[in-house]
């Protein structure tokens, strides 16, 4: 029986490693899973069955590429076959580390083999099986190392296809984007020329039809009265429908002349603005009833209004006399609805120097007024929110909220249950807007109940107050009383 000593199992260890490990470079830090199986056989372990070869995952990866490039937009599958390009070449790279490692493997299995070699011939008998045994099992290894090269050659060969089918994809999608942005663009250009024909022949139309529309306007109105006359003839019953469609006709002819007379206002300013510049002053404002008018100087040497005298005027729209509107002395009046229909003229007197102002048109009634005022005809009594600002000519101090009622036999101003007038309606009554007093004076109304006793209201809109002045006047029109501000229908001083 051979013994072994210490020195040469320590001697046998130095110069079988140091064979080994001198110049190979491990490419891991664990030792692969391998099995020894029958008869000595090195068998690998099997891999994890969720884990995926990389064929397989090639496989499916081209699959669903496949699957999905019928429903894909032009645009999409170019993204994915770029994606799936990058991930192609990843795989190559993948392949090629892992050529690195095989070619590393065969190196370590050959620098073992090699080393067992020597070693054989320097054990006893007894160790001399076990390094056969270990030389076939190195031998095995190095047989199934090969197998497993020519898999990833062939694995390599398919990325790299694919790689190559995938580049190509990618490009002919690009060819397919640029000829379809293309077709679009052109496309547009077609669709605009179109637009601009379309809008050019609408412009002729519209051009053609006004200059026959007068004509052909012209003779549909005759054929109309004609139509109608005849329709009146034989069918008598339907005259009330002639008459509401005359009605609407009105109204559209009194729209149509409002207008026009807007337009005339407006060119009446501008001519004014233009040609004559030798006034101090002029009249600012809007010209209907709910506004303010303001007398206001139109140059810097204008003189001071506070040491000019002023005098308001209204004149009828065709050479009718002219009225003096009495009270009416300050730089700012508001229009009450006596003055609609009427031209407002103001005189500014400055020493022996007279400047006479007009407003470019008469003036406009309020927009709904009418209606408003006749739905409050039907009602025996109206009443209106007011705050009592003046009494008998004396600032009222008390800003409380009073109910002026307006009825269709008197007039009457309470606050609470206390009553502080009414009055029927009488000769020497007066009730009129306030004329003066700044912006307020289109909310303000003087009513002069006897001769004792007269107050300024202040309503809560210019809605309410000129309201409130036309239905009094038609409820005391209704007892033949009428009912105006002081000396209204005085003849103006020559």
């Amino acid at each position: 029986m051979t013994r072994i000593s210490r020195t040469y199992n320590d001697t046998m260890q130095r110069e079988g490693v140091s064979a080994v490990s001198a110049d190979v470079i491990f490419a891991s830090s664990r030792f692969p899973n391998y099995k020894i199986g029958a008869k000595n056989q090195i068998v690998e372990a099997v891999d994890d069955p969720k884990v995926l070869s990389m064929r397989q995952v090639v496989a499916c990866e081209t699959a669903q590429l496949l699957e999905q490039q019928k429903r894909l937009s032009v645009r999409d599958l170019t993204n994915k076959f770029e994606k799936g390009l990058a991930a192609a070449a990843k795989l190559s790279e993948e392949a090629r580390l892992r050529e690195a490692a095989s070619l590393e493997k065969h190196v370590l299995l050959k620098k073992l083999r090699d080393a067992l070699e020597a070693l054989r011939g320097r054990v006893a008998e007894r160790n001399k099986d076990d390094v056969e045994e270990a030389i076939a099992m190195v031998e095995a290894l190095a047989v199934q190392l090969t197998q497993r090269e020519g898999e990833l050659i062939q694995e390599k060969a398919e990325v790299k296809k694919l790689a190559n089918f995938l580049k190509q994809a990618s490009e002919d999608a690009k060819k397919l984007v640029n000829q379809e942005r293309a077709f679009a663009r052109a496309e547009i250009e077609n669709a605009r020329e179109a637009v601009q024909r379309v809008e050019e022949a609408l412009q002729e139309h519209e051009r053609t039809s006004r200059a026959a529309g007068k004509q052909d306007l012209e003779e549909l109105m005759k054929e109309v009265q004609e139509a109608r006359r005849i329709k009146m003839l034989h069918q008598p019953s339907k005259v009330m429908d002639m008459e509401h469609e005359l009605q609407a006709l009105r109204r559209q002819l009194a729209e149509k002349s409002k207008y026009s007379i807007l337009l005339q206002k407006e060119l009446a300013i501008s001519k004014k603005a233009m040609g004559d510049s030798s006034n101090f002053y002029e009249i600012d404002g809007a010209e209907l009833l709910g506004s303010f008018l303001r007398i206001q100087p139109s140059c810097d040497t204008a003189p001071d209004l506070s040491k000019c005298s002023i005098q308001w005027y209204r004149i009828a729209p065709e050479g009718g006399k002219k009225e003096l509107i009495s009270g009416a002395t300050k730089s700012v009046y508001a229009p009450e609805p006596f003055d609609v229909g009427k031209i407002l003229q103001a005189d500014v007197n400055l020493d022996d120097h007279r400047i006479t102002l007009t407003t470019t048109g008469p003036i406009d009634p309020a927009a709904g007024l009418g209606s408003y005022v006749e739905a409050l005809v039907r009602k025996h009594d109206v009443e209106f929110n007011v705050v009592l600002t003046q009494l008998n000519g004396v600032n009222h101090p008390s800003e409380s909220i009073h109910a002026l009622h307006v009825g269709k036999m008197r007039i009457k101003l309470c606050k609470g249950k206390n009553t502080i007038a009414k009055e029927f309606y009488s000769s020497s009554m007066q009730l009129c807007g306030v004329r003066g007093g700044g912006n307020a004076a289109a909310q303000a109304l003087f009513w002069q109940a006897t001769k004792d006793l007269s107050v300024v209201l202040a309503f809560e809109s210019e809605r309410d107050r000129n309201a409130a002045i036309m239905l009094a006047r038609r409820f005391a029109f209704d007892c033949n009383i009428v009912l105006a501000g002081p000396n209204d229908r005085a003849p103006s001083p020559n």
